[in-house]
């Protein structure tokens, strides 16, 4: 993932900031006890929310602790406890994806870049390994869905829909599987679906100019006209379907920051990326 779902800071309150913080603080931590130190440098807004989430819907947060910080041993940091295994799935998520990643940037990046992620590939290898041992299951929908993304780029009719379906597919698959019935199923699939539309199409819209450039291929480039009209369209419609599904949940454990997240912290990412406003989710 790209680190596209983020929190609106500025209008969380305090204790909702320190427990988003303590996630985010408790996913480090695992990363460098499942990995190795090097790992936590791979740490994403995005597996923060989707550990988050998962434990929200599992209510498997048990409290918080305070310790030292991994990175400065001087500062005491609040780390989630959690009572089932949301922070390694989630940890297994951060590398496995990080590792899909280097190795599309390696086929598609410039001679310097690629040099350099051919030399941090052997740590994200080792990595992936370890994560594909405990989840294969993971790394499984992450190589089909880098399968597929190549496949669709490769097609001459490959348009927007197209080239968002690998990314969404991906994110509904693994959040339906925390489903305990049908229902949920179909529920965690819809928000996952419109979560990774909406994560592929913000990191197209964010790179169509040097895509352009480097001649790269981006789903917005073959849009003749009123660019910024059509991404913004597309990733309205994303968080559309997202909160459309999402309304349908009852949650209680971290239910002001997941709020806060869907309903004003991608409307946010989506108007860095476009430059326009967003209409509330609540009324589209």
């Amino acid at each position: 993932m790209f680190g596209y779902i983020r929190v609106q800071k500025s209008e969380l309150k305090l204790r909702e900031y320190d427990a988003y913080k303590s996630v985010y603080c408790g996913l480090c931590r695992q990363l460098g006890r499942d990995y190795s130190f090097l790992s936590r440098f791979l740490l994403s807004y995005d597996c923060t929310f989707y550990a988050m989430f998962i434990m929200s819907l599992g209510r498997s947060c048990s409290g918080f602790e305070t310790g030292r910080c991994r990175f400065n041993p001087m500062k005491k940091c609040s780390y989630c406890k959690c009572e089932s295994d949301c922070m390694s799935k989630a940890a297994a998520v951060n590398v496995t994806l990080a590792y899909y990643k280097l190795i599309d940037d390696i086929s598609d990046s410039g001679f310097f870049k690629r040099a350099l992620c051919r030399a941090v590939k052997p740590f994200l290898s080792r990595w992936r390994k370890k994560a594909n041992a405990r989840y294969p299951e993971i790394d499984s929908l992450a190589a089909g869905m880098m399968r597929s993304q190549q496949e669709a780029e490769k097609s001459p009719d490959c348009g927007i829909d197209m080239a968002a379906h690998p990314t969404a597919s991906f994110l509904s698959s693994l959040l339906s599987a925390e489903a305990q019935s049908e229902a949920q199923k179909r529920i965690y699939s819809q928000i996952g679906y419109g979560l990774g539309r909406f994560i592929y199409l913000a990191d197209a819209a964010d790179d169509l100019e040097k895509d352009i450039k480097s001649g790269n291929f981006n789903p917005f480039n073959s849009e003749k006209e009123n660019n910024r009209d059509v991404i913004g369209n597309n990733l309205s419609q994303a968080l559309a379907m997202t909160f459309d599904a999402y309304n349908l949940l009852d949650l209680t454990d971290f239910r002001g920051i997941i709020d806060n997240v869907i309903l004003l912290g991608l409307p946010s990412v989506q108007k860095e990326i476009t430059g326009t406003e967003v209409k509330d989710e609540r009324s589209v």
